[in-house]
């Protein structure tokens, strides 16, 4: 444990950030398999709907400061080659 006060106060600030930022990854993670296991089947009707959500949440979470902006865009493009390569 820290002796320094600041240091005792930003451990006790780090984990409640952890604990607000935990469902949000959590959630995203569930968005982003939805469009994989939606893709996987081939049903691109299903997968489309679902990249619409994946990317609301990374966009939610990019707003929130959970994820930066640079890995939200990396995944975003990602599951929309995923969808793209369903034609």
């Amino acid at each position: 444990m820290a002796n320094i006060k600041s240091q005792i106060k930003r451990i006790r600030t780090s984990e409640r950030q952890t604990e607000r930022n935990k469902p949000v990854r959590s959630a995203l993670k569930t968005y982003i398999n939805k469009v994989r296991t939606s893709a996987a089947a081939g049903d691109k009707d299903a997968t489309k709907e679902a990249l619409a959500q994946a990317v609301k949440a990374l966009d939610s979470a990019v707003s929130k400061g959970v994820i930066h902006v640079n890995n939200a865009a990396n995944k975003k493009s990602a599951l929309t080659k995923l969808y793209n390569s369903l034609a």
